[in-house]
């Protein structure tokens, strides 16, 4: 009997399926189709890559009734089921730039326009090689030797016409910036591997105060476990994020600020010796066609810079439909930190209030605590100072202490600071505090109730 029911279950659901896409497939066939032109001519470096898509113009505005199409509110019925309406059309009423076409930036385009993003702007100044096909996201062996700005338009046109895709040829310097960054993007994707172009996009796009997500090295690595988002001064392990903040805080003036994804992992392997065309090694400088950028090859694992590219498309959509998503902090501490800041607790608490019996927290929770609620740092000093080594000494001045003495040491009301401020704020009533440090007072209390929601405690 319930075999027959479950069958019965299964038969239907087969059914309506079948309807459904018989139903949306008679909506394309009578929908504008898709013509894709290319043009092959314009390989000029730093020249105006026009792909065109025939009956379909780039330079209006974002269409924000882009989910009245019943085809595109299909094609997005997943996002909508995921983010709400709302949110999706302020996904589909976004424009989004796309800079470095290569394995993580092709991803990182696919995934926007898959998406629904409204309007994408896809810059790049090189050409499809056979050797970019183990990591690019659309391109296919036809599509060797034309610009990949020209490559991922013509490809997304088929995937969703609806976006207005601008593709163009072009090296991002100071004497392009304008044309790139004008028009008022809703975020900036960097996916350059060179550092001066980089660093010069970076530092436009501070200045311009847009919303720029940047990546970093993702050659000669292969665990994607170990791939993250942080702010730039985070990304320890990784060179290229090494070189460019440096740069940035030379040259610009900027310490950090800057959302990046990158790798915990060492890279494992180098920069390829280069040999000439006589088969010897040269010196690289003399093949460069553009002065600064890399001849040496990186070995690259495809499937690294692809999760890249992903990652990025998930912080970006996530952020421009208003939807939270809580990154998992870098915080250098190992279990020894843990039960050591645990400890501390335990003892505080028996110096203070005589026992240690409303420490309600064990390891665990301390580790929670310690590294999701205040990233290993001073609830009192939120922006990141130190890294690294940095921060691994830091347990040597911190411990967790109630926020509000008159409740248990919970795993809802504790703080991490310095020793140096325990005491100020032990001497201290949280209305005083709220009184004359209102932001600081409302920051902890958010931090606070978020750890409520986490485990269950908020009603």
């Amino acid at each position: 009997m319930e075999k027959g029911k479950y069958l019965a279950l299964v038969g239907t659901g087969a059914l309506f399926g079948s309807v459904s896409t018989i139903f949306f497939l008679r909506l394309l066939q009578n929908h504008k189709k898709v013509v894709r032109q290319y043009n092959k001519n314009a390989t000029e470096l730093n020249g105006l890559e026009t792909c065109t898509i025939a009956g379909k113009k780039n330079d209006k505005a974002v269409n924000e009734d882009l989910l009245k199409d019943e085809i595109v509110s299909e094609h997005l019925t997943r996002n909508i089921q995921f983010f709400g309406f709302e949110s999706q059309q302020k996904v589909s009423a976004s424009y989004v730039v796309v800079i470095g076409l290569g394995g993580v930036g092709s991803h990182a385009a696919s995934m926007l326009l898959r998406s629904g993003v409204g309007k994408l702007l896809l810059v790049d100044f090189d050409q499809v090689s056979l050797s970019s096909l183990n990591r690019h996201a659309v391109a296919t062996r036809a599509d060797v030797g034309i610009p990949k700005a020209q490559c991922l338009k013509e490809h997304f046109s088929s995937i969703f016409p609806e976006c207005q895709v601008d593709a163009k040829v072009l090296l991002y310097d100071s004497s392009t910036e304008e044309e790139i960054l004008s028009g008022h993007p809703d975020f900036v994707l960097d996916c350059i591997d060179n550092i001066d172009t980089k660093v010069a996009l970076l530092a436009a796009c501070v200045r311009r105060g847009l919303k720029v997500l940047s990546a970093t090295g993702a050659g000669a690595r292969a665990d994607p476990t170990r791939i993250r988002i942080a702010d730039l001064r985070e990304s320890t392990n990784d060179p290229l994020s090494r070189s460019v903040r440096h740069r940035l805080r030379k040259d610009h003036g900027i310490e950090g600020g800057i959302p990046v994804v990158f790798s915990l992992e060492k890279p494992k392997a180098k920069l390829l010796p280069f040999k000439g065309p006589n088969g010897e090694e040269e010196n690289p400088s003399d093949y460069q066609i553009v002065p600064g950028f890399r001849v040496r090859i990186i070995p690259v694992l495809g499937t690294i810079p692809a999760i890249f590219g992903q990652v990025m498309a998930s912080y970006v959509v996530t952020e421009l439909a208003g939807f939270q998503v809580q990154t998992e902090p870098i915080v250098n501490f190992d279990t020894d930190h843990y039960h050591t800041l645990h400890q501390r607790l335990i003892e505080h608490e028996e110096l203070v209030y005589g026992t240690s019996q409303q420490v309600q927290v064990d390891v665990e929770e301390v580790m929670y605590i310690v590294k999701e609620l205040w990233h290993g740092r001073s609830a009192r000093d939120q922006l990141v100072k130190e890294v690294g080594r940095g921060m691994w000494r830091s347990v040597n001045e911190l411990m967790l202490v109630r926020w509000d003495c008159e409740k248990p040491a919970s795993i809802s009301n504790l703080i991490l600071l310095k020793f140096k401020e325990v005491d100020e704020h032990e001497s201290r009533t949280l209305d005083d505090i709220k009184e004359k440090e209102p932001e600081f007072y409302n920051s902890v209390n958010a931090v606070l109730k978020r750890a409520e929601i986490d485990f269950g405690y908020a009603h």
